[in-house]
């Protein structure tokens, strides 16, 4: 007997786009290996489909398919009638928008499947959706999750395998119900022991397409040898709450409930991950996404010495931070030299500033920029052959013209020192932060703002002390003159058009 109510679950990553002379690269998140994970668990159809890269039945030149916006913006990626042809076969639609500039292409695939299939249910999560519900609901989405999805897709798939629609006992979300919004009343509890989370299911990702691309977190282009890759997260949350993080205001009592929170997984977890990722799936290179690796350093340390057998190259792109590095103020040489052992290659440093001030009001007291020996820091993982990526943020708020200056200036003496690359940004106040708030508040952003416009490459602050176009031209010129012609070359050449 067939049962009309058993869902296919289709995952979708939309095509990207990328401002003129941005590096282009998939998606390919966590998210939807966990939301798949959890969906395997309850024996549920689910596949991913990458509308960036297509699949097997796309040319793997897709990514090179570029349209120009209106916004001014490139697409890339497939077409949006291939996205319907692949979305036919499929009852249930899951898109994450965690970043906002996902919003705009999550929010039009949206709106095309709802015009050609009204039947479908759309479901969407991720930072960005949950703090723009508004903008989600009119493109036509049915239900948006509030906090982790995990359990929350399950229960979605379990109340339609009942033949309800009837989705006022699914915990986490707000849901639309004959035209109107509506939220549960079971805010449901955050998971604590991240062994309870379902192990993710990589294999439905194109893993071959994006091996093939060289286009993940970190790869360069021309390396001459296949960079075999996936990521990982060992832990969720964080113990810093930076004003400009969504992760500051996700405490018990928000909308998210207490996600924020640092919480991690197990040693004999992560390393049957790893050891999934390795010996079944053939990966060579794990990217660390953890929002902090170091969050409880015993613990680290304890799972690096256990990783040196598995003889892996690691990264770590979010950024491990520098308190975290030091023994009252200085290099852990001991923790560097465990790094190496551990297959470290590569990984970031949150500087983010150069001003103590600065590090102080918006970005958590993190580090002590006075009491750090950052010299003796960065000979330490160039003496380990540890390549260090460094990232550096101007125009916060209250920032002045000299403050911007400190930052860049900062920079190039650490890249005089040692530091490899340097990437610049424009602080940019986005939906769900602490200073989003703080900006509509004191009229620095208009109510009514273009998210399309909201990137690292635009001033996205009115009226503050420095003006947009000298921000913009401060970050431009950082960059030219303070990064290698090798570290510029690499990069530009994963611009496409």
């Amino acid at each position: 007997m067939i049962n009309n109510n058993e869902p296919k679950v289709l995952l979708l990553y939309p095509p990207e786009q990328r401002w003129p002379g941005h590096m282009v690269k998939p998606n390919g998140s966590l998210a939807y290996p966990m939301l798949g994970g959890a969906l395997k668990e309850i024996d549920c159809y689910v596949e991913v489909y990458d509308a960036c890269v297509g699949n097997d039945d796309d040319d793997i030149r897709t990514i090179y398919n570029q349209t120009k916006l209106d916004s001014g913006l490139f697409r890339y990626g497939v077409t949006d009638e291939r996205i319907l042809e692949v979305v036919n076969d499929f009852d249930i639609i899951g898109l994450t928008s965690i970043f906002s500039s996902q919003e705009t292409m999550v929010l039009h695939c949206c709106k095309i499947i709802k015009e050609r299939y009204p039947e479908k249910l759309v479901i969407a999560g991720g930072a960005n959706a949950r703090h723009r519900l508004g903008k989600f609901f009119d493109a036509g989405f049915d239900i948006v999750a509030t906090s982790e999805g995990e359990e929350t897709i399950k229960q979605i798939v379990n109340t339609y395998r009942s033949g309800s629609r009837d989705w006022s006992e699914v915990q986490q979300i707000k849901y639309i119900d004959k035209g109107i919004t509506k939220s549960n009343s079971q805010m449901g509890k955050v998971v604590m022991r991240l062994d309870e989370l379902p192990f993710p299911a990589w294999e439905l990702l194109p893993n071959e397409r994006y091996w093939g691309l060289r286009r993940g977190h970190g790869v360069t282009i021309n390396n001459k040898h296949l960079t075999r890759y996936a990521s990982i997260m060992t832990s969720l949350g964080c113990p810093f709450k930076c004003t400009y993080c969504h992760i500051g205001k996700e405490v018990n009592g928000s909308l998210t409930q207490e996600i924020g929170r640092f919480r991690i997984k197990s040693d004999e977890r992560v390393m049957e991950e790893l050891r999934y990722l390795k010996d079944v799936m053939g990966v060579n290179e794990i990217f660390i996404e953890d929002d902090s690796l170091f969050g409880r350093k015993k613990r680290a340390l304890r799972l690096l010495e256990q990783i040196v057998e598995l003889d892996l190259k690691l990264m770590n792109i979010n950024g491990i931070n520098i308190i975290h590095l030091l023994k009252k103020g200085k290099p852990d040489i001991e923790m560097i030299k465990l790094m190496k052992r551990a297959g470290f290659t590569d990984f970031s440093l949150p500087i983010e500033s150069g001003n103590d001030r600065i590090l102080k009001r918006w970005c958590s007291n993190k580090w002590d920029i006075n009491n750090t020996d950052m010299p003796a820091l960065i000979k330490a993982f160039n003496d380990e052959g540890i390549r260090i990526d460094a990232n550096y943020i101007i125009g916060f708020p209250d920032e002045t013209l000299e403050e911007c200056k400190n930052t860049i200036e900062y920079a190039r003496d650490n890249a005089k020192l040692g530091v490899d690359s340097s990437c610049f940004f424009i602080c940019m106040p986005l939906p769900g932060t602490t200073m989003f708030d703080y900006c509509i508040e004191k009229g620095l952003i208009d109510k009514e703002f273009n998210i399309d416009k909201m990137n690292w490459r635009n001033a996205n602050i009115k009226n503050g002390i420095v003006p947009p176009q000298e921000l913009e031209r401060l970050r431009d010129e950082a960059w030219e003159t303070v990064n290698s012609d090798a570290h510029k070359n690499d990069r530009k050449s994963l611009v496409i058009g």
